[in-house]
């Protein structure tokens, strides 16, 4: 099993830019070039895999070369957020729950996908993630057999726990890593007393939506909705439109806030609020640095359309979904790294659609090389006045080869 992991982990990663699924590709010319197919799901299905550590190195070590690139005084941050992950047609997935979706009132079957990741506001790169679960809409229970020493079992029980104690737990492990960043960013489903107090003890400020719901803002020793607080807000004189006002607050006690109210920018007659645990930033920074959290939302979009997020490996394990979503976010980090080192406007769906293209051309190169290295090897059995023949033949051959072609070739090749 040991030795087939490399294969199995680079086979599993380069799939989806050669856009066939296992099945075809084994059955294809290439299928032996490739681990069996039951070979791939015994190693996905493993519960021993540190797949949180893999991911959190891979992307500390890439934050760390894209840091090399920024400017010490960019701002980086820390976005958390959550999405749908669907399993709609399932019915015997371990820990499979049933979910609102929030933006359509509709119902789902499947797992919150929260996921932390960093950013400069030029490149996001996925942290951590977790696939969560519910004790109160559970469908199906976690599966009996599973080791309680094993890195799966430890997932599983963190699929049970509350999204505020996971997030806690995220920027702990981001930070021990070595991730750096200034601010957390997230939605308004997570900019509650507790959870805000838990960042600031550990040396951050937090950037975040507000919700219009049930929280009181204090004020002078009131007590004042955010409606309340907004009537109570100072008016904001700015160059920038939309920002309509400002105020400092406590959302709670040892919590100072300052609350910012901008035009919704659809509806005209709306006003948004974001809040900041940062009182020296200017309004126009507030709000330049909390749109840095949409980075997060076209990462979702680029996992689920292009790199085959819920889609590629079907199974009924836990540590399946947990090894399949993080080999995707780690072909985004790929995707990330490459659209950061370019130096034209690509976006990340054509650098996807470049690499499949790559992909093809290794192929090329590969039948190329092999069919010399054929030829090389007649040439050497032949007789002295053949092989020398066959070895001009050859070398003029390669001399009309265009550029390109002649780059995929070795050196070697081309001397001999």
């Amino acid at each position: 099993m040991v030795s087939a992991v490399p294969d199995c982990s680079n086979s599993s990663l380069s799939c989806c830019f050669i856009k066939r699924n296992w099945f075809r590709l084994l059955e294809s010319s290439k299928g032996e070039s490739f681990p069996g197919k039951d070979a791939v799901y015994r190693f996905l299905n493993h519960a021993g895999f540190a797949w949180r550590r893999f991911l959190t190195s891979l992307s500390v070590a890439t934050v760390r070369k894209v840091s090399t690139l920024t400017s010490v005084d960019r701002d980086t941050v820390f976005i958390v957020d959550d999405s749908m992950f669907e399993r709609n047609r399932s019915k015997a997935v371990e820990l499979l729950a049933r979910f609102k979706d929030h933006a359509t009132g509709a119902y789902y079957k499947g797992f919150r996908m929260l996921t932390m990741g960093w950013s400069d506001g030029h490149t996001f790169l996925p942290l951590d993630f977790a696939l969560l679960s519910s004790s109160k809409s559970a469908i199906n229970g976690m599966s009996e057999n599973i080791d309680k020493r094993s890195h799966g079992y430890k997932r599983r029980q963190e699929s049970l726990r509350s999204a505020p104690q996971v997030i806690a737990s995220m920027l702990d492990r981001a930070l021990a890593a070595g991730a750096t960043a200034s601010y957390v960013l997230m939605d308004s489903w997570f900019t509650h007393a507790p959870l805000i107090g838990e960042v600031i003890a550990r040396g951050l400020d937090v950037i975040g939506m507000v919700k219009n719901d049930n929280k009181r803002f204090l004020v002078q020793g009131r007590k004042l909705s955010l409606k309340e607080l907004y009537a109570a807000a100072f008016p904001v004189v700015s160059n920038k439109r939309g920002i309509l006002r400002c105020i400092r607050t406590e959302l709670a006690p040892d919590i100072p806030v300052r609350v910012v109210f901008v035009r919704h920018r659809t509806k005209k007659n709306e006003w948004l609020a974001i809040l900041t645990t940062d009182l020296s930033l200017s309004v126009e920074d507030v709000i330049r640095i909390y749109a840095i959290r949409w980075d997060i939302e076209v990462f979702f979009k680029c996992t689920k359309s292009l790199l085959r997020l819920q889609k590629e490996f079907q199974g009924r394990s836990y540590d399946l979904l947990i090894s399949h979503t993080t080999l995707v976010f780690s072909r985004y980090i790929l995707l990330a790294w490459q659209h950061r080192q370019s130096t034209d406007a690509r976006s990340f769906g054509g650098l996807f659609y470049l690499l499949c293209d790559e992909v093809g051309t290794l192929d090329w190169a590969v039948a190329l090389q092999q069919l010399l290295d054929h030829i090389n090897e007649i040439a050497t059995k032949a007789g002295k006045k053949l092989s020398a023949l066959i070895q001009r033949q050859l070398q003029q051959w390669i001399a009309v080869l265009p550029s390109y072609i002649k780059a995929c070739l070795p050196i070697s090749c081309c001397e001999s």
